[in-house]
């Protein structure tokens, strides 16, 4: 039986899953959810004995159920070879009472690397599948990480483009660089004079945009999205899950069936919606704290009920979660409204009118998973100078505040449930932020001197994606202002 998926906003619009991977987003601006959340069809002792591949290929076959096994099982082993520097390809250390899931072993030392190495792939497949003929452009918006692992991911693949916008002032130094110097005939990076949410609703304008499908169409292209509303994003995130509880018991940390508790530093809500996805499909996850910075939109709609977006935006030293729409939060509002399309979409509405919306008592009562939790700036730099102090471990800023939430956690809490804390990306990529909470006397060095003092500290070599950015050249220079970023997409594609 194949899986179906339809919109959270529209029940009538449903798709199989090649075809809501290629789309990303629905018609009506909703996001495609699967109709049912599968089980998990193999014990985690079975699940214990193999490989990360053999792991994915084990859930990713229940959700994309219109591949065949060798079209899902060329996808996975193409994705997870040695553009990973270990062949755990997602290794988990124990650090200071916690479980770190190192998610950075990728090309761009990023946890995005874990599903944008195989959303090409299933992209591709996917076009094939349903007969496409156009080229597929992907438009995409990124806080930082997702923009350079969607460029890697789609650089020079045949039938494909990208086009990518992200906050030119709202990146780190480093995570400019990678996009800024991308090659491949295909990519184009383009600076925004605003922030995230500002990038993110002009890529929404343009997906709804159906004049401007209708010309592209006649050029020969359609739209998809890398972002992580692409259903082709987040199922391969809730491998990674699975992996780590299958580990867990491997290493006679945890025995089958104990329950364990996961922390995850959350801007989109994507990663943490699918350590969601995996506890309903049956793993025994207890807790799953959700772990902000200032930008506390998400933790204060946990606590209250609200969710509010009209608010002090704030630039922080974890950039990457500097968000105020939590696009995938959407599909946990779907779910929690027991799978009611109107009612989500007119949540959906609300946020998009006023900015605002409120759910039901009966909804609120189905968040009973999620736990809260923000750690501020000062925390966050605290939190990375006591783990190494105590450790010699040297974390980046999006995980410190996950370590930092988690330890607030413990204290109010006492519960001492084996937690995963999902490690988002290398400190390579955040080497001044880092640097200078374990020392301000860092500051004064340059960007490439304060990497290099990184590796002496931590004993870690220094990444290929850095090593390969220091002397690269830029090829992306344009910067627009975000009301003119479909001008900006039609004069990239030539259509105007």
């Amino acid at each position: 039986m194949n899986l179906m998926y339809n919109s959270t906003r529209n029940k009538q619009e449903t798709a199989t899953a090649s075809q809501a991977i290629l789309k990303g987003l629905a018609t009506d601006g909703g996001l495609f959810v699967p109709q049912s959340i599968p089980a998990l069809d193999k014990t985690v002792e079975e699940l214990s004995k193999m490989s990360y591949q053999e792991v994915a290929y084990e859930v990713m076959k229940l959700y994309i159920t219109d591949f065949t096994e060798e079209e899902l099982k060329n996808c996975i082993n193409r994705a997870y070879d040695s553009k990973f520097d270990t062949t755990e390809i997602a290794p988990m250390v124990k650090k200071d009472g916690a479980y770190y899931l190192e998610l950075f072993h990728g090309s761009t030392i990023a946890f995005k690397d874990m599903a944008l190495s195989i959303l090409p792939h299933l992209l591709t497949t996917s076009a094939k599948k349903n007969g496409v003929k156009n080229e597929i452009v992907i438009l995409t918006a990124t806080s930082g990480d997702t923009g350079k692992a969607a460029l890697a991911g789609f650089a020079d693949v045949e039938g494909t483009s990208i086009i990518v916008f992200y906050p030119k002032n709202g990146v780190s130094p480093i995570q400019e660089k990678q996009m800024i110097t991308q090659k491949g005939a295909n990519t184009k990076v383009v600076g925004i004079t605003g922030n995230f949410d500002d990038a993110q609703s002009g890529v929404k304008a343009m997906f709804n945009n159906k004049e401007l499908a209708e010309r592209m169409d006649k050029a020969g292209y359609q739209f998809s999205s890398a972002n992580s509303i692409n259903i082709g994003r987040l199922v391969p995130q809730i491998v990674y899950y699975v992996y780590a509880y299958s580990r867990l018991v491997k290493n006679g940390e945890i025995k089958a069936g104990d329950k364990m508790n996961v922390v995850v530093p959350t801007g989109n809500f994507g990663n943490i919606l699918a350590a969601y996805y995996a506890k309903n499909m049956g793993l025994p996850i207890e807790k799953l704290i959700c772990a902000s910075n200032d930008n506390k939109v998400l933790f204060d709609f946990f606590q209250t009920g609200t969710y509010d977006k009209n608010r002090e935006f704030i630039l922080t030293t974890s950039p990457s979660m500097d968000i105020l729409i939590s696009s995938n939060l959407e599909r946990l509002i779907y779910k929690i409204a027991g799978n009611d399309a109107d009612k989500c979409a007119d949540l959906m509405k609300a946020l998009s009118t006023t900015g605002v919306y409120n759910i039901t008592d009966d909804m609120k009562a189905n968040l009973t998973d999620f736990v809260g939790g923000y750690t501020d700036e000062a925390k966050t730099a605290a939190t990375i100078k006591a783990v190494y102090d105590k450790e010699g471990y040297i974390m980046d800023t999006h995980t410190a505040v996950a370590a930092g939430v988690y330890k607030d956690y413990v204290a109010k809490t006492g519960d001492q449930t084996p937690t995963v804390i999902a490690s988002t990306a290398s400190p390579y990529k955040f080497t001044r932020s880092v640097m200078n909470a374990i020392d301000s006397k860092y500051d004064s060095m340059g960007d490439f001197e304060l990497v290099d003092e990184l590796s002496k500290l931590s004993g870690v070599k220094v990444p290929n994606a850095i090593e390969e950015i220091r002397t690269a050249p830029v090829l992306h220079d344009i910067v627009c202002e975000s009301e003119k970023m479909q001008e900006t997409v039609e004069k990239i594609l030539k259509l105007s």
